[in-house]
C-alpha cells in the first residue's frame, strides 16, 4: 500500500479501468476507484480483486471501513492512496503522453468537436497512422482514457477536450499537450458553469497555452478577442491561422456556395487560392469541414488529395434512439444536450426519418441558455417552423410563459411532466414521428415510457452506429467508383426494413434490394425514395410495381414476356420502371441460361423501349475457397454474356456479381456495383475479417421466474431436463415463437446472465425457455443476453448447424425492435 500519492502512478498495466463493468483483462488492468455524486467505485474493489485485478488507485476519503480492512489482507495487490483518483489518472496519462514526439491535435469549442475529430481522423488517415478519441470521449475521464491509447506506431494524434465549469481545462492540457489546436466555435452549452461567456472561452483556450499553432473561425469575435488578449501573451510563439466568411478580416476568406445537391467551398488568403466541393449543405457541417480543410492545406496536402478525401468523407452518427410507439407512432428519444445546437441536431435527425409524414416535438424548458427568454424561445420557434413541425408540446414554466412566441399549427403547453402525463389526450397522437427532447430534470423518460409501444420482455436492439460502421467498411472495400445495393429483404434480415432503409437512404446507398413486391411497397409507404430492385416479382404484382416505381428482376422468358405485354397495355413506355436482367451462371436458382440468349437477343431488339438498369448474376460459393475456380468460371461467363447484351442494347448498364462474401474475397470482380447483405448486419460470411465488423443486433430478454430445485427433478416438456445437482432454474420470456430455435434446448444453447454463460435446461417452449443460473447471482427481472457481443450469433448458429441468416430472419415480429445511435 503506497500512501499519499500525488503524482503519476508507476504501473505496468496496459489497461486503465474506471468502470468495473468494463473489465476485460484483469491481470493487465489498473482500477481507479472514483467516488462521485451517484456512484462510488470503492465498493467494487473486492469484486475486481476476486476477478484478478491486482493494481488499484483509491481515494483516501473513500477507502475506509470494511473495504479497507479487507484490502489490507491482499498480500499480492498494489494499492495507491491519493487525494483524487481522477487527478492521479490524469497525471499518469500525462506522463505517458510525454513519451511521444508527434503532432497532437487538440480540439476545443462548444459544438462540433466530435464531428471535426471524426472527420479529421478520416481525412488524415491516408498516409498517417492516426490515434483519436473514441466517440465523444472529451471529459475529465474520457480524455485521459483516449490519450492512454497513444502508441509508438502512431504518427498523428487527434483528441477533443470538453469542459463544463471553470478550472477543468488546466487538468486536461497536460494530458493532451497539443502541438496544434482547433477551436470549433462558441455557443450556449454549459454557460451556467461559468461567470460569463468570456470566462468560458478563456477556459477552453487553456488547452492551447503550449501549442505552436491554432486554427479558428474569426467570425466568432469573442473568441478572436480572447485569443489576442489572453492566449497570445501567455503563449507568444503561437501561430494563429484564422478563417472566416464575409468581411471578417481573417487570414483565409472562405465562401460557401450551396447548389442543389452539393456545395462549393472557395478559400483565398495566406494558404493560397483553392476550390473544393462537398455533398454536405448544412451550415454546421460546412463549418466543421472548413476547419478540416484549413488544417489539411496547412499540413501541405495538395488540392487533388484534399478533394479526393472530402469525397470519401463519411457521416458521423448521433446519440439518438428510435422506438416504435403506441398508435402507430415512432419515438425519437433524445436528452443528450439541451441547447439550440442540440435541438437543431435532433430536429435534423427527425427530418431524416421517413416512416411518418406528421411530426410532433415534445420539448422541455431549455436550461441555462444564457440569452433573454423571449429572444431565445423566439429562435427555437423559428427552427421548429423551418423544420415543418406540425405539433408542439411544450413542458415547463418557461415554455408555458413564452407560449405566444410559437407559431406551430397545433400547440399544447404544460407546467411540468406530471401534468402532461395526466392531462394530455394521447389518443389524438397517432401516425406521428415524435421527438422527445428534454433537459434531464424534467424526467422525460416517463414520457418515453408512456408513448413507447408496450413490449413483452424480449427486445431486439439494433445499433445504427454499428450498421453505419459496417456500411463504411464495405464501401471502403468496394471503392469510391463502385455503387452499393443494400439488401433489406426479409425485414432487413430481421432488423426492421423501414428503419434500416431510412438510415441507408440517409447514407446515400445507390440501390435497395428486396425479395418480394410487398416488401418494396412497405418501403415506399415509409417514405423511401431510393431505387428498389424486387428479386422475385410476379405477374400478379405488376400493377404495384408500376404504382410504387419498383424495378423487377427479370429472370425467365415467361416473366419477360408478361412484362412486355403489360407495358404494351399501359402504353406509357417513358413511365415504366427499369428492369434488372438476372443471368444464371451456375447457381441454377433463377436467371436466363446460355440457351436463352438468342431468344433474349431477339426480344430485346424487338422492344427497344425496355429500359435495362442492371445485368447481374450470383456467385455460388463466394464464401468458400474450395469453390474459387468455379467462381472464376462464373465471372468469365458473366462478362461474356453482359458484353453480348450490352451490344444488343446499344448502351452500358450497371453490372454486378458480388455479395458480401464476394466483396471481401474477390475485390477484382466488384464491377459497377456490389450487393451488400449479411455483412451490413455484422456477419462477415467468410470469417476472414469478422473482427473488423461490429455486431448490429443484440437480442435481450428477462427472467420471469426463478425456481430452486433439488437434484433429481426434471424441467420442461417430456421431462428432458434432468437435474444432476441442486440448481437455480430461471424461466426466460422467450421461446421458439420468438425465434429461439428448439435445437438450442437441453444445454446446447447458452445465454449471458450477470457476466456468466448459463446453459438451457430441457426443451425450448413456444414462449419460454429455462436456463440454469446457478452461481449467476440472478434475480427475477434481470436482463439476459440471448445473442450479442457476449454470445456471438456465429457461435450460436454453429451449435445448431445453421447460419446466422436463419437466426436473424427468424426473430419473430412480436419481438419489438429498438434502434439506437450512440
Amino acid at each position: 500500500m503506497i500512501e499519499n500519492t500525488s503524482g503519476p502512478i508507476d504501473t505496468k498495466a496496459a489497461y486503465l479501468l474506471t468502470d468495473s463493468r468494463q473489465l476485460s483483462f484483469p491481470e493487465q488492468s489498473i482500477f481507479f476507484a472514483i467516488k462521485g455524486d451517484r456512484h462510488d467505485g470503492h465498493q467494487f474493489l473486492p469484486e475486481l480483486y476476486h476477478k484478478g485485478v491486482r493494481e488499484f488507485v483509491v481515494e483516501t476519503a473513500g477507502f475506509t471501513g470494511k473495504t479497507r480492512e479487507l484490502a489490507e489482507t491482499w498480500a499480492d495487490a498494489r494499492i495507491w492512496l491519493t487525494p483524487s483518483s481522477i487527478r492521479a489518472l490524469q497525471k499518469t496519462v500525462g506522463e505517458h503522453r510525454r513519451r511521444f514526439n508527434i503532432d497532437v491535435v487538440g480540439i476545443a469549442g462548444s459544438n462540433g468537436k466530435t464531428i471535426v475529430k471524426e472527420w479529421l481522423s478520416q481525412l488524415m488517415a491516408p498516409g498517417q497512422r492516426v490515434i483519436a478519441s473514441p466517440k465523444s470521449y472529451n471529459s475529465q475521464i474520457g480524455v485521459p482514457l483516449s490519450v492512454w491509447n497513444m502508441a509508438p506506431e502512431h504518427t498523428l494524434a487527434i483528441f477533443e477536450a470538453g469542459v463544463s465549469r471553470a478550472h477543468e481545462m488546466e487538468y486536461l492540457q497536460p494530458v493532451v499537450q497539443p502541438t496544434i489546436g482547433i477551436f470549433t466555435n462558441i455557443g450556449s452549452a454549459h454557460d451556467d458553469g461559468f461567470r460569463s461567456r468570456k470566462q468560458k472561452i478563456t477556459e477552453k483556450l487553456r488547452l492551447f497555452t503550449k501549442a505552436r499553432k491554432l486554427i479558428y473561425r474569426k467570425n466568432y469575435t469573442e473568441v478572436d478577442e480572447e485569443i489576442k488578449l489572453i492566449l497570445k501573451p501567455v503563449n507568444p510563439f503561437l501561430k494563429t491561422i484564422s478563417w472566416g466568411t464575409s468581411q471578417s478580416g481573417a487570414d483565409i476568406q472562405v465562401v460557401f456556395s450551396p447548389q442543389k445537391d452539393k456545395t462549393f467551398i472557395a478559400l483565398a488568403g495566406i494558404l493560397g487560392d483553392h476550390r473544393f466541393e462537398t455533398a454536405f449543405r448544412d451550415e454546421a457541417s460546412l463549418e466543421n469541414l472548413a476547419h478540416c480543410v484549413v488544417f489539411m492545406l496547412d499540413w501541405g496536402l495538395t488540392d487533388v488529395a484534399i478533394q479526393e478525401r472530402i469525397q470519401m468523407l463519411r457521416p458521423v452518427s448521433m446519440r439518438l434512439e428510435l422506438k416504435e410507439g403506441i398508435n402507430r407512432n415512432y419515438i425519437i428519444d433524445d436528452a443528450y444536450n439541451n441547447d439550440i445546437q442540440g435541438v437543431t441536431m435532433a430536429l435534423n435527425f427527425l427530418a431524416q426519418q421517413e416512416q411518418r409524414t406528421q411530426r410532433t416535438v415534445i420539448l422541455s424548458d431549455i436550461l441555462h441558455s444564457g440569452q433573454p427568454a423571449p429572444e431565445f424561445y423566439g429562435t427555437i420557434s423559428k427552427i421548429l417552423k423551418e423544420k415543418n413541425i406540425h405539433r408542439l408540446v411544450g413542458i415547463g414554466p418557461e415554455m408555458l410563459k413564452q407560449a405566444a412566441l410559437f407559431d406551430i399549427p397545433q400547440q399544447d403547453f404544460f407546467p411540468d411532466t406530471d401534468s402532461f402525463l395526466k392531462e394530455f389526450p394521447f389518443a389524438t397522437l397517432s401516425d406521428n414521428l415524435i421527438l422527445v427532447k428534454g433537459a434531464r430534470p424534467f424526467s422525460f423518460e416517463k414520457i418515453v415510457h408512456r408513448l413507447q409501444q408496450k413490449v413483452h420482455g424480449t427486445v431486439f436492439e439494433i445499433n445504427l452506429d454499428a450498421l453505419t460502421h459496417n456500411l463504411n467498411y464495405y464501401r471502403n472495400k468496394a471503392g469510391t467508383n463502385t455503387k452499393i445495393m443494400a439488401m433489406v429483404k426479409a425485414f432487413a434480415y430481421g432488423s426492421g426494413s423501414a428503419e434500416v432503409a431510412g438510415l441507408l437512404q440517409f447514407h446515400r446507398v445507390d440501390y435497395l434490394g428486396v425479395a418480394y413486391t410487398d416488401e418494396g411497397v412497405v418501403l415506399r409507404q415509409s417514405g423511401i425514395s431510393l431505387p428498389i430492385m424486387v428479386m422475385n416479382a410476379s405477374t400478379a404484382t405488376f400493377d404495384l410495381l408500376w404504382q410504387y416505381k419498383l424495378e423487377p428482376e427479370i429472370f425467365s422468358r415467361r416473366i419477360l414476356t408478361d412484362w412486355i405485354n403489360y407495358l404494351t397495355e399501359k402504353n406509357e413506355p417513358s413511365q415504366a420502371p427499369a428492369i434488372h436482367l438476372k443471368l444464371d451462371t451456375g447457381m441454377h436458382r433463377l436467371g436466363f441460361v446460355a440457351d436463352d440468349y438468342p431468344w433474349l437477343k431477339d426480344t430485346l431488339q424487338a422492344n427497344p423501349s425496355l429500359r435495362v438498369a442492371t445485368i447481374f448474376t450470383h456467385l455460388v460459393g463466394a464464401d468458400e475457397g474450395v469453390h474459387n475456380e468455379f467462381s472464376r468460371k462464373q465471372y468469365a461467363a458473366f462478362i461474356t454474356a453482359a458484353e453480348f447484351l450490352e451490344n444488343i442494347l446499344g448502351y452500358q448498364v450497371i453490372k454486378h456479381i458480388l455479395n458480401s462474401a464476394g466483396i471481401v474475397r474477390f475485390p477484382e470482380y466488384r464491377l459497377d456495383m456490389v450487393r451488400l447483405g449479411i455483412g451490413l448486419y455484422g456477419v462477415e460470411a467468410t470469417q476472414q475479417e469478422q473482427h473488423l465488423l461490429q455486431p448490429v443486433g443484440k437480442l435481450k430478454t428477462v427472467i420471469s421466474q426463478i425456481k430452486y430445485l433439488p437434484a433429481g427433478e426434471t424441467v420442461g416438456y417430456s421431462r428432458n431436463g434432468q437435474l444432476e445437482q441442486d440448481a437455480a432454474i430461471a424461466t426466460l420470456a422467450i421461446g421458439y415463437a420468438d425465434g429461439y430455435d428448439r435445437g438450442l434446448g437441453n444445454g446446447v444453447g447458452q445465454v449471458w446472465v450477470n457476466g456468466r454463460l448459463c446453459p438451457t435446461v430441457g426443451n425450448i417452449c413456444m414462449d419460454m425457455t429455462m436456463v440454469d443460473v446457478t452461481g449467476a447471482n440472478a434475480e427475477e427481472g434481470d436482463e439476459v443476453i440471448v445473442f450479442g457481443p457476449e454470445v456471438p450469433i456465429t457461435e450460436m448458429a454453429k451449435k445448431i448447424n445453421t447460419i446466422p441468416y436463419e437466426i436473424l430472419t427468424g426473430i419473430g415480429e412480436r419481438v419489438k425492435r429498438i434502434f439506437y445511435k450512440e
